[in-house]
């Protein structure tokens, strides 16, 4: 008797019964020829028992098959049986792999569900896909550090931007009132508590402003996105909770706003805080974008004047003296010393927090603080409700287009 290979699937049962009565055997004489119990037979023949070792070495002396002919009948039927439960294991494995799966659903940007297909239609809304295995559908791009290929992490902190940003309202987007608003931002540099009005002078200038904290392992500082040509996007990660680096990278983001960088997609800015100056920056976007959070926070002739004069003594009565001339926080002072100098060691304590005073002016993801966006029809589950702020809007209009 040659071997058959099926088709389809079906239990061993089928294939024993069709020997038995090609040969016009009954169950009872089987059964008798294996030395086993009529009952074992026919719940083979049934499907109701699986054949063990033992059973298809009998089935291959009684038929002159090989014993491995029926394991493989058994094998085939078994995996068959469990074809979909392991259809499911692969796609849960293909989101785990391509997504940041239990660090979104933590953050209470996708809720967490045992159905798959709701589970995956919460990714291609999140990330604005039409299928899983897209890329994102909407662009990006970073200046590179460290990293060859572009971080999930980075792509999902900025779908989180956008997605707050996209339920704001601000004011019409005005660059002439963004260039007018630089002067009022200056004011703010001398104190640290006035960082809270931060928020509501961009959003005057019509720029949405949303602080999300970074994910594990993206490094990202901030991002000139853009909704539409006249819906700008800044968001920061405040990763470096300083009031030196809060008011640089805005500063940078803010000139990529002005320059109308990242229209055609997002700028994402990755690892800011390892650059000690302009020279080591490639990119003409990104020096023009520095060069101009330099001067904002310290005039740089004005800095190097200073540097000249005291180096390599740089005394704190000096440095806050120098910080009360220019009506600058000496923090900011510092943050510029330290990117010039590469003396990151130098008078630190005047690097003051902000995180705290920023937060409950700002929209906000992360820290203890969750935005309730709507998904799309998916609600993600807060990580801690707040009331709505003055000068929040929460409605949700639609997406600009």
């Amino acid at each position: 008797m040659s071997a058959r290979i099926p088709a389809e699937s079906f239990h061993p049962g089928e294939f024993l019964r069709e020997e038995i009565e090609a040969r016009n055997w009954s169950q009872i004489e089987l059964a008798e020829i294996l030395g086993k119990s009529e009952r074992l037979v026919s719940e083979i023949i049934s499907g109701k028992r699986t054949i063990t070792p033992s059973t298809a070495i009998g089935l291959a002396a009684a038929f002159g098959t090989s014993a491995q002919y029926w394991m493989n009948l058994e094998t085939s039927y078994q995996l068959s049986k469990t074809s979909e439960q392991d259809n499911d294991v692969a796609r849960r494995a293909n989101l785990y792999e391509k997504f940041p799966v239990k660090t979104m659903i933590k953050r209470g940007w996708i809720t967490a569900t045992e159905n798959l297909d709701v589970l995956e239609q919460q990714f291609l809304n999140f990330f604005e896909m039409n299928c899983i295995n897209d890329a994102p559908g909407f662009a990006y791009a970073a200046k590179k550090t460290s990293y060859d290929n572009f971080p999930i992490e980075q792509v999902a902190w900025i779908g989180r931007v956008r997605q707050i940003a996209k339920a704001m309202v601000t004011s019409k987007y005005s660059e002439k009132s963004l260039r007018e608003s630089l002067d009022k931002l200056k004011t703010l540099l001398i104190s640290p508590e006035e960082i809270r009005h931060v928020p509501r002078i961009l959003s005057e200038c019509g720029i949405r402003f949303v602080l999300v904290e970074a994910l594990p392992k993206s490094q990202i500082d901030g991002a000139c996105l853009w909704l539409n040509k006249a819906s700008p996007v800044i968001g920061m990660s405040m990763r470096y909770d300083r009031i030196d680096n809060f008011w640089f990278v805005l500063r940078h983001e803010i000139e990529h706003v002005l320059q109308k960088h990242g229209q055609d997609g997002g700028c994402i800015d990755v690892g800011l805080e390892s650059e000690n100056s302009n020279n080591n920056i490639t990119d003409e976007k990104e020096q023009v974008a520095n060069a101009a959070a330099a001067e904002f926070c310290v005039p740089q002739a004005d800095l190097q004047s200073f540097i000249s004069r005291v180096s390599p003594f740089f005394s704190e009565q000096r440095v806050v003296l120098f910080a009360q001339r220019l009506k600058v926080h000496p923090g900011i002072v510092v943050g510029q010393l330290h990117r010039r100098l590469g003396r990151y060691d130098l008078l630190k304590s005047h690097q003051v927090k902000v995180r705290a005073l920023i937060l409950p002016s700002a929209r906000a993801d992360g820290w203890g603080f969750s935005e309730n966006i709507a998904l799309r029809g998916f609600h993600a589950k807060p990580e801690r409700s707040r009331p709505i702020r003055p000068g929040c809007h929460r409605p949700e209009p639609p997406a600009p287009q």
